[in-house]
């Protein structure tokens, strides 16, 4: 059966990150993408130049007409710019029971810019965190979310994934990509399991969205494979060949987007509508 997976997050017309990158990670690994939309966001892959923040109750709204129609077989949480909608987005989810979830805890686009407010973080902390199965933060996200300064070390990373357990979620994806080594490795801590994912480290400035699209690739596969460790396994060797592929893509003068749909369109100079 295909799984039918939802993303809650913010917009990127350029493509690249948000809504529109979940959206094709999951057609590109077998899944049924649907979306609610939490805010719109006025950016390209050279940064963000405005949001537009949604009311909380039609981002409720949006949930409640999905979950009373669809069967919803995972959730991907992406961008929760206010403290209101985040507040709204854990509420909904645990009326309707929804799980397996998986929280990216988006607070920086590859811009630099802020995409979460500060008074969202205390509600994302304690609300949205206990509700997810698994949280996949970057090294400063983590940092941010521990109030501490951030892990240089992979053993400082596993150090990192036990205290993020310690604030609710039950499986903790630490991303390694901000350290300072030749190789890109991830942190899983997974029921009492600690496992470091390797990978090198891909030369590309086309590194846009890869967070959105790694717990997006997550959500997608974790309706589709045994175990926890097999999906984020999987969903690390996807991205991995989607950041190698990129530089067949033109898209944008700043950091363009990786190549979602490597494995299935035709290599450059052929046709590139699957058959």
């Amino acid at each position: 059966m295909i799984p039918n997976v939802l993303s809650i997050a913010g917009t990127d017309p350029s493509g690249g990150a948000g809504i529109q990158a979940d959206l094709k990670a999951f057609s590109a690994l077998g899944a049924y993408g649907m979306a609610v939309t939490t805010a719109l966001v006025a950016q390209s892959t050279q940064g963000v130049e405005r949001i537009l923040h949604l009311p909380a109750d039609f981002v409720a709204a949006q949930i409640d007409t999905l979950f009373a129609d669809v069967r919803v077989d995972a959730v991907k949480i992406g961008m929760i710019d206010t403290a209101e909608v985040a507040s709204v987005v854990a509420e909904r989810l645990r009326h309707h029971g929804a799980g397996p979830i998986v929280l990216d805890p988006v607070m920086v686009a590859k811009s630099g810019d802020r995409l979460l407010m500060d008074d969202a973080i205390a509600v994302v902390r304690s609300e949205l965190l206990p509700l997810a199965t698994l949280i996949t933060p970057n090294l400063p996200e983590a940092a941010v979310l521990l109030e501490a300064a951030p892990a240089d070390t992979v053993d400082g990373m596993g150090e990192v994934a036990r205290a993020l357990r310690q604030l609710g979620p039950r499986n903790v994806l630490v991303k390694g990509g901000h350290l300072a080594e030749e190789h890109s490795p991830d942190v899983l801590l997974a029921g009492e399991t600690l496992t470091v994912l390797p990978a090198r480290r891909i030369r590309t400035a086309n590194t846009h969205g890869t967070g959105c699209t790694l717990s997006a690739a997550v959500a997608a596969l974790l309706p589709q494979r045994p175990s926890m460790i097999a999906a984020v396994a999987d969903a690390k060797a996807y991205l991995t060949s989607a950041l190698q592929a990129s530089d067949a893509l033109d898209v944008g003068r700043g950091h363009g987007p990786v190549h979602h749909f490597h494995a299935l369109w035709a290599t450059q100079g052929q046709e590139h509508m699957p058959t």
